[in-house]
């Protein structure tokens, strides 16, 4: 080829973006490379992209939609107690719609261009929003009137599915605020970005950045469907239909139709919230606590495998997952254990042990947190103690429940063996295997990275609580109870969290949004790499 001094602005895509020219540089001559002229458009595209105001167009969006989840309960008010319960949550919804549209109007026309990050930060930003203005009816409600700080907590322990109350009297409250609180369990539980994502299609934006912040678990890249829009739909489908089937097996059981939708919202979502200061309790009734430990048990089941069984049309998919298996073996042994504990110890006769055992660590292992009678401060203290650390388990990636979930300790446990074999035989290649596919050193990497900053933030955390005065007892099992999305502490929160001081329901609170997140998300924000 000839060599010659080229003119760079003639010789279009020779120079890739960024690079300089040097009079008197040999430059090849020919058709200039294919690659050079995408570079030159991403370049372009990249260069139109404003990272603010994707992050506003989306966040009124999301506020936007939310808004419309205060019709629900004025609706219930109208029906049940009457036009002044609705004056809070119609302006709660005003708020709402102002505050989205405040961000949203400016940056209407704008084209949005979601990347990974941009997805973090929106999910980020709307869930702290959320737990702002989602807290409004219970400070504009006159009955109960909840305080800033009270009334945030609610909402969080809502939303992350946590089920950690300050309130008390609710057998005696509005029917619309003792609604509001299961609706909070129902959107938190499948995740209100995921909800989000299955709209947002509608309006022009795609939702799988979104759908990777929001949704848990190692493996999250995996879709079902080719679009991620229908792979939203599909898993609200399932969680719909279930939490259908859960209200009438409630209804069936004993409950009013009331009572039984707000407790299949806390039990699908494994959220918690009762309308009974007594949770589960007050009804008194094996039926009920049998039907609510299993449906715990079926939400703590990647939805996933649900989605597969249906479609395949068989439930192979589920009992051959290696996952499900394995949490399957946990559940059984903790349930066992418990009831033949409770039955030697005497605290209830042979029949009372199976049934109060079996819904209440089911409820406590999955991070329900619907509680029975006298859990946890009549029980023997080893129960509490043991469905406690139970807690940290939570149940499968893919499902409503908290934790650390079942495929971590799962792998933690292969690589541990793995380590122990290789001591043995140090030249050996010993792969960490899921079923019968390989894991990857990248997702054991990510594992061991999350489990070291769960371990690190429930330190953390329980000594902020005992910092502001909470006791030893108090502090570890309050933030168990919120860390992990279970909703029951120990000590002085054994029965409420209204006890603690303001300091420590505020951190509480944060670290119920950092277990709702698994940590991750949050901490991207903090690192310097991630704004540049």
């Amino acid at each position: 080829m000839k060599e010659i001094d080229a003119d760079p602005q003639r010789e279009v895509g020779l120079s890739p973006a960024g690079a300089s020219y040097e009079p008197g540089r040999p430059v090849v001559t020919g058709p200039p490379p294919r690659r050079a002229a995408v570079d030159w458009k991403k370049w372009r595209v990249e260069s139109r992209r404003s990272p603010l105001k994707t992050a506003l167009y989306m966040v009124g969006l999301l506020m936007v939609l939310f808004s419309t989840t205060m019709l629900p309960p004025m609706g219930v008010a109208w029906w049940y107690d009457g036009y002044e319960v609705v004056l809070p949550f119609a302006k709660a919804m005003g708020t709402m719609l102002g505050l989205g549209l405040l961000c949203w109007l400016p940056v209407c026309r704008y084209k949005p261009d979601l990347r990974n990050r941009d997805g973090f930060a929106v999910v980020v930003a709307f869930w702290f929003l959320l737990s702002l203005i989602g807290a409004l009816p219970f400070m504009l409600s006159t009955n109960p009137h909840v305080r800033l700080v009270d009334a945030v907590f609610e909402t969080v322990s809502g939303l992350t599915t946590t089920g950690a109350t300050v309130l008390s009297g609710l057998d005696a409250m509005p029917k619309a605020i003792v609604y509001y609180r299961a609706q909070l369990n129902f959107l938190g539980g499948m995740g209100v970005i995921v909800l989000a994502v299955a709209l947002l299609p509608m309006l022009g934006v795609g939702g799988m950045q979104l759908y990777k912040a929001e949704t848990p678990g190692p493996m999250k890249d995996e879709k079902l469907t080719p679009r991620i829009t229908e792979t939203a739909k599909n898993l609200w489908v399932i969680y719909v239909a279930l939490n259908g089937v859960c209200t009438l097996a409630f209804w069936a059981a004993g409950m009013n139709f009331f009572d039984a939708l707000c407790h299949s919202f806390a039990t699908l979502a494994l959220g918690g919230y009762s309308t009974h200061d007594a949770s589960i309790g007050y009804f008194n009734s094996p039926a009920i606590e049998l039907v609510a430990g299993f449906f715990s048990i079926v939400a703590a089941v990647n939805f996933a495998l649900f989605f597969l069984a249906w479609r395949a049309r068989s439930l192979k998919a589920i009992f051959q997952d290696a996952e499900f298996k394995f949490c399957m073996a946990v559940f059984g042994a903790i349930i066992a254990t418990t009831c033949f504990y409770l039955y030697l110890s005497g605290k209830f006769p042979p029949w009372e042990a199976f049934y109060h055992g079996f819904f209440q660590t089911a409820s406590v292992i999955t991070d329900n947190g619907l509680g029975t009678i006298g859990y946890p401060a009549d029980w023997p203290i080893f129960v509490p103690l043991l469905l406690l650390l139970g807690s940290f388990f939570g149940g499968c990636v893919g499902s409503t429940c908290g934790g650390i979930k079942a495929i971590r300790f799962l792998l933690l446990y292969k690589q541990s063996v793995r380590e122990a074999r290789l001591l043995i035989r140090p030249s050996a290649q010993i792969a960490v295997k899921l079923g019968a596919q390989p894991v990857s050193d990248r997702v054991m990497q990510a594992v061991w990275g999350f489990y070291y900053l769960y371990i690190f933030s429930y330190c953390f955390f329980s000594l902020a609580l005992t910092a502001t005065g909470v006791d030893l007892v108090t502090a570890f099992g309050s933030v168990a109870g919120c860390l992990n999305n279970m909703g029951i502490g120990l000590g002085e929160t054994a029965v409420g969290f209204a006890p603690l001081n303001d300091t420590a329901t505020w951190l509480l609170s944060l670290a119920m949004l950092i277990g709702r997140f698994e940590v991750f998300p949050l901490l991207l924000l903090f690192l310097p790499d991630f704004w540049k």
